[in-house]
C-alpha cells in the first residue's frame, strides 16, 4: 500500500490496527477527537481474554509489555445473591485466561508502540462522504478535511463512518448501568471491600437487577448498578449535579431496597457522583454490502449489549484487518472482503450468545465462571 490508512478513533481497536499495520510496514494515521492522551480518564479495568484480545496483542508483538501491566490476583470471582449470601468464591490461582489490566495502561503501551505523529489529536469528525473510486473525504469539526483511499471507522457506537456503509443506528437495550467509585476501600469502606473480595463481584437477583464491582489498583472499588428500566425513568434523576451526587445515589439505591447493606453501600457511599451509562446495541448480526475503500471495526461495526467482550472483539477485529491488509498488499478489496467475512460471522455468533444470556440465572453465571477456560 502506497498511501497511509486513515483510522478514525484512538480507542483499543484503532490503536491495535495502527500497531499491527506498523509491524507489517504499512503506514497509518489515526484521527482522534480527544485533544491529548490525557484529555480524560480512560475508565476502569479490562479483562483481556486469551481467545481474542491476547491474540491481537500477539499480532501486535506487545505481549511482554502486556504482561508487565497485569494486575495480579484480579481474576478472583465472587457471585452473591441480593442478601449477600456467597454462591461462588473462586480464587485467582494464576491459571485463568482473562488477566485484568487498567484500560489506561493498555492504551499507553499501544500508543508508545507507534511512531511519533501517528495519532492526530483534536480531530473530531463531523462527517464523511464518498468521492467515488474507493476514495473518501473525512471532514473535521474545525473545518479541515482529509482524503483517503482506505478509511477505517474505529469510532465506536456513534460512528461517523458507519453511514457510508449502513443505515443502522444503535438502539437502547432497555438496561442502564450506573457507575460509582469507592477509593481506599479497605480502610474507608471495609464491609463493601470484604463483599467484593480480591477481584470481581457480581450480585444477582431474578428481577434482572445486578450489582457488579471490581477491585482495581490502589484499593479502588469500581461499581456498576444495573437496572432494567426505560430511559424515561432516569429522566427525573439529576446525574449532572456534582454538588448533590448523594441524591442521585440514594434514588438508585432505593431500587435495591432489601439488598444487603454492604452491597447497597457500593452505591450510597460512592466517592464520586454516580454516572449514568445507558446501554445501546446495533441490530444482531449487523452487516453491510462491500463498499470500496471503507470498513468498520469494534463497536462501530457490531455494538452489543455489555458482555465483557467489547474491547477484546475490537482488538481482534483490528489485528485481523491489519493481517488481511498485509496479506493482500496489492488488493485492498480482497483484504477487506476477507476481513469482513470473518468478522460478520463472529459478531453474529456473539449476538446470538448475548441474546441467549438475557434469561440467564445465577446458576448459569456460576457454571460459566467455573467451566474450563479452554471451552469458552
Amino acid at each position: 500500500m502506497n498511501s497511509p490508512v486513515a483510522v478514525i478513533g484512538a480507542g483499543m481497536g484503532g490503536l491495535t490496527l495502527a500497531r499491527v499495520l506498523h509491524v507489517h510496514g504499512i503506514p497509518s494515521t489515526v484521527y482522534e477527537a480527544e485533544v491529548s492522551p490525557t484529555d480524560r480518564t480512560q475508565g476502569g479495568m479490562l479483562d483481556i481474554h486469551d481467545y481474542n484480545g491476547q491474540l491481537a496483542l500477539r499480532a501486535a508483538e506487545l505481549m511482554d509489555e502486556f504482561r508487565g501491566i497485569i494486575l495480579e490476583g484480579r481474576q478472583a470471582m465472587r457471585i452473591l445473591d441480593r442478601t449477600g449470601n456467597v454462591l461462588l468464591d473462586k480464587a485467582d490461582d494464576g491459571t485463568g485466561g482473562r488477566p485484568e489490566v487498567q484500560r489506561g495502561e493498555l492504551r499507553r503501551i499501544l500508543l508508545d508502540s507507534l511512531p511519533v505523529g501517528t495519532v492526530r489529536w483534536g480531530h473530531k469528525v463531523s462527517g464523511a462522504r464518498s468521492l467515488g473510486g474507493g476514495r473518501h473525504e473525512v471532514v473535521f469539526a474545525d473545518g479541515t478535511s482529509v482524503t483517503t483511499s482506505l478509511l477505517v471507522g474505529a469510532d465506536g457506537a456513534w460512528s461517523q463512518v458507519r453511514p457510508l456503509l449502513s443505515d443502522a443506528a444503535p438502539e437502547y437495550t432497555g438496561v442502564s448501568f450506573v457507575e460509582t467509585w469507592l477509593f481506599d476501600a479497605d480502610t474507608r469502606h471495609p464491609a463493601a471491600a470484604k463483599a467484593v473480595g480480591d477481584g470481581t463481584m457480581i450480585a444477582l437477583d431474578p428481577s434482572g437487577q445486578e450489582i457488579h464491582a471490581h477491585r482495581e489498583s490502589g484499593g479502588t472499588l469500581h461499581t456498576y448498578a444495573i437496572l432494567p428500566k426505560p430511559q424515561e425513568w432516569f429522566a427525573d434523576i439529576d446525574f449532572t449535579d456534582s454538588t448533590d451526587g448523594g441524591a442521585a445515589a440514594a434514588r438508585i439505591a432505593a431500587e435495591f431496597d432489601g439488598w444487603a447493606p454492604e452491597l447497597t453501600a457500593l452505591i450510597t457511599d460512592s466517592d464520586t457522583a454516580p454516572t449514568l451509562r445507558p446501554r445501546y446495541a446495533l441490530p444482531g448480526g449487523h452487516r453491510w454490502d462491500r463498499v470500496a475503500g471503507v470498513t468498520l471495526l469494534g463497536d462501530a461495526a457490531h455494538l452489543a449489549a455489555q458482555d465483557g467482550e467489547g474491547a477484546n472483539f475490537a482488538m481482534l477485529d483490528a489485528a485481523e484487518l491489519g493481517q488481511a491488509l498485509a496479506a493482500h498488499p496489492d488488493d485492498v478489496e480482497a483484504a477487506l472482503t476477507s476481513y469482513e467475512q470473518v468478522m460478520f460471522a463472529r459478531s453474529a455468533a456473539a449476538a446470538a450468545e448475548s441474546a441467549a444470556a438475557d434469561n440467564a440465572t445465577p446458576q448459569d453465571a456460576i457454571d460459566f465462571f467455573t467451566q474450563d477456560e479452554r471451552t469458552r
